[in-house]
């Protein structure tokens, strides 16, 4: 994880001095509110806007190592720049442009590390958002990690606000149910079983 908190540090210097605004999501963000786990990446959304990608994506390119040989390309039709540090940690930057990125980057706050490296990484409510996207088998366990760790602080009324509409664009709201299960399930009650007389 040292060498994905290094990489992630460099990144957002370099998004820093060009005054960008950005956020970390994926596995980074994943370590300060959910069930830490292995990530070999860091993942980064920078707010773009639609239309001006390539001066972001052409910078980034001076500074970074690309892992397609297409990359920019790529970036400009997928909205995902694939880079990878000198020393060969893997940085997705994903393009931000929608109104839930633009929110999501103005609701981003630094947080201290046990590496020592302060970075800037999306809400807990946010990364909620993303998983539930996503949901992949691991985002959904991030999920379970979040709810676990979080649930008395959540903000569940802005998940949906900002979920809803994404799930309508990707047309499939049954993902909003399964995080409502597991929401309910999060939200039970532990039984405490009265001692042996």
């Amino acid at each position: 994880m040292n060498k994905v908190f290094a990489a992630a540090t460099e990144l957002q210097h370099f998004c820093e001095r060009q005054q960008w605004k950005f956020c970390f999501i994926g596995g980074v963000a994943v370590q300060r509110w959910g069930k830490p786990r292995f990530t070999a990446d860091a993942d980064l959304t920078l707010l773009t806007g639609f239309r001006g990608e390539e001066k972001f994506a052409s910078a980034l390119l001076k500074k970074f190592v690309p892992r397609r040989a297409d990359a920019l390309e790529f970036a400009l039709t997928r909205r995902v720049l694939l880079l990878q540090t000198a020393g060969g940690v893997p940085l997705d930057i994903a393009f931000g442009g929608l109104p839930f990125e633009e929110n999501s980057i103005r609701r981003a706050s630094a947080f201290v590390f046990p590496a020592g490296k302060s970075l800037t990484t999306c809400s807990a409510e946010d990364l909620i958002v993303h998983k539930v996207f996503a949901a992949r088998d691991i985002d959904w366990f991030d999920v379970d990690g979040v709810l676990a760790r979080q649930f008395k602080k959540l903000d569940f009324d802005l998940v949906r606000r900002e979920l809803k509409p994404l799930l309508e664009l990707q047309e499939q709201p049954d993902k909003l149910e399964r995080l409502e299960q597991k929401i309910r399930e999060h939200d039970r009650p532990f039984t405490t079983i009265p001692p042996p007389k």
